[in-house]
């Protein structure tokens, strides 16, 4: 069993940064593949960007290729997202989760029903 904590989250105005970490209870997360999701105003949750286990491998979505990077530490077990150059259509709740099952090393998953543990959510907003 997992339990995830995002933390990071605020206001901040366009074109600012912020760096959301999700702390990860429980179990290890070790061959666990992760990711950050979000969920807009009116809209369905949709991906942010995931990794594999070891961190070799990630994706991100359209929207925020460029600006925002993920990274984790399975040590510690701590999933981090660092965002530069923030928009307005960047406000929203957004979510780390986790798969319970183990992967290889290099596999991400990018559909939320492929994830089992989820966290409550940080808010987001981004001013003009």
């Amino acid at each position: 069993q997992l339990r995830l904590v995002e933390s990071g989250g605020g206001l901040v105005q366009t074109g600012g940064s912020l760096s959301l970490s999700c702390q990860v209870f429980g179990d290890t997360i070790d061959r666990k593949a992760m990711g950050w999701f979000r969920q807009r105003p009116g809209k369905e949750r949709e991906i942010v960007s995931v990794i594999s286990y070891e961190g070799g491998s990630t994706e991100y979505g359209d929207s925020v290729k460029g600006r925002f990077t993920i990274s984790r530490d399975n040590a510690k077990k701590i999933l981090f997202l660092k965002m530069n150059s923030l928009k307005p259509e960047d406000t929203a709740v957004y979510y780390c989760a986790a798969r319970a099952s183990l992967s290889g090393s290099l596999m991400v998953y990018r559909r939320t029903y492929e994830y089992d543990y989820w966290g409550q959510g940080t808010q987001v907003t981004v001013s003009s």
